[in-house]
């Protein structure tokens, strides 16, 4: 195998050293390519540019492979659960049963959330997006927990710990705030209850009637929050490195992971599911007719939720979600015309040579977004779910900037094709 590469630019050979990461992946290491050539890699999107060394999370998108931390994500989705494994993703091994519990206290510890920032809501119309809420506020924390917020990697990685369940339980909080805000609902107290059932209590309870936890339930949002808490270097995940190189905190780092996740190319995947369902209903079609007009190449009649741009087999996640999907329907037993559209797309792709020889399978997004629906989570705080799930891996992902001694700010290259050098023209002689 070889251990060097070489770029030829005007006839002169540049070598460079070949990089081989820990599950094979090769990359040339080229940076001292502009320092040797004068030269820059254009890659448009970063489609093909390694960024960073990273042990989080491995990722084989022509395998249908997802690993986080060497572990598959079916494993972890059959014996673990959501906050085992943020665990896992922030701190690189499976924790024992003293570490579990100290996790665990921390998160219950730090689920409220101070009444002077509750007060912040009321600076917000009722119809604001729920994602620019939830970005707000979470670069808010900065403010309210300076001592956490120093901008100071060395002083800020000694009380890590404490910050990171922070944000993870206060992420949780603050998602089920902008939903009863959005929805002119007092706010709940959390409860010492465990994470996605005190959820499921400060979204769903009434200060005169406690939401009555349904297994079956719990069981689907832990599981769709486990199967988001990384992703390797996504969008908004290599926005919160960008942002954590700066030298920024963590909180700030994590608003700004946030505010990349808002983004409909990004984290609406799943609301677009929804939008696809309800436009189908609304043509009192029953998917029959969308599936035969995708079929037939209409861009007006795209499928939504299905096929992956990473995954190019199958989406690793998909297969247990998928499971926990059919589950939920089945106890809940809620009649709804999008549920019945949904799994009538999902028999008629799943069945149906057209979609099954260019592997359009149905993805992780197209049954969370089922699930949330089943659940009574509004179509407008998906991506604010997702933005909960994914929080440790964000975190991981900081703490990796931050802990990295050899660390730089990141700073990208660029081609330039604007106007040439030119001279300034005085108003008054001007066309």
């Amino acid at each position: 195998m070889p251990n060097d590469a070489s770029i030829k630019i005007d006839g002169k050979e540049y070598p460079y050293p070949v990089m081989i990461g820990s599950e094979g992946e090769k990359a040339i290491d080229v940076r001292n390519l502009r320092k040797d050539s004068g030269h820059i890699f254009y890659d448009q999107g970063y489609g093909n540019t390694g960024s960073c060394e990273s042990q989080v999370t491995f990722l084989d998108g022509d395998n249908g492979i997802l690993r986080h931390r060497g572990y598959p994500i079916d494993q972890l989705a059959k014996h673990s659960d959501y906050i085992e494994t943020a665990y896992l993703v922030i701190y690189g091994e499976l924790p024992t049963e003293a570490q579990r519990k100290k996790f665990g206290d921390l998160l219950r510890e730090n689920a409220h959330i101070e009444p002077q920032m509750q007060r912040l809501f009321e600076g917000y119309p009722k119809n604001t997006p729920p994602m620019v809420v939830l970005a707000s506020l979470v670069a808010s924390l900065a403010g309210y927990y300076p001592d956490l917020a120093t901008n100071n990697f060395e002083k800020d990685l000694q009380q890590f710990d404490l910050s990171a369940a922070m944000a993870i339980s206060k992420i949780r909080t603050l998602g089920a705030m902008v939903y009863r805000h959005g929805r002119g609902l007092p706010f709940m107290h959390p409860k010492a209850l465990p994470f996605c059932d005190n959820f499921l209590h400060l979204m769903f309870s009434e200060p005169y009637h406690d939401y009555v936890a349904i297994p079956e339930v719990t069981s689907a949002l832990n599981l769709i929050l486990l199967m988001h808490a990384d992703h390797e270097q996504n969008c908004s995940t290599s926005t919160v490195r960008m942002v954590g190189s700066s030298g920024a905190n963590l909180f700030t780092s994590l608003a700004a992971g946030i505010g990349a996740l808002s983004g409909p190319l990004h984290g609406g995947a799943n609301t677009a599911v929804m939008n696809m369902l309800q436009s189908i209903h609304d043509e009192n079609d029953d998917g029959t007719r969308f599936i035969e007009a995708a079929k037939g190449g209409s861009k007006s009649n795209r499928l939504m939720g299905f096929g992956h741009a990473v995954y190019r087999n199958f989406d690793p996640r998909a297969r247990v979600i998928g499971e926990a999907c059919s589950v939920v329907l089945k106890k809940l037993g809620k009649s709804d015309p999008l549920l019945d559209i949904a799994q009538n797309l999902e028999q008629a792709a799943l069945k149906d040579d057209y979609f099954v020889s260019r592997k359009l399978y149905p993805n992780v997004d197209f049954y969370s977004g089922i699930i949330f629906r089943a659940l009574g989570i509004p179509t407008n705080m998906f991506t604010v779910m997702f933005a909960i799930g994914r929080a440790p891996g964000w975190i991981a992902n900081w703490k990796e900037v931050a802990s990295n001694p050899k660390g730089r700010i990141y700073r990208p290259r660029q081609v330039y094709t604007g106007p040439v050098k030119r001279d300034y023209v005085p108003m008054a002689r001007r066309g």
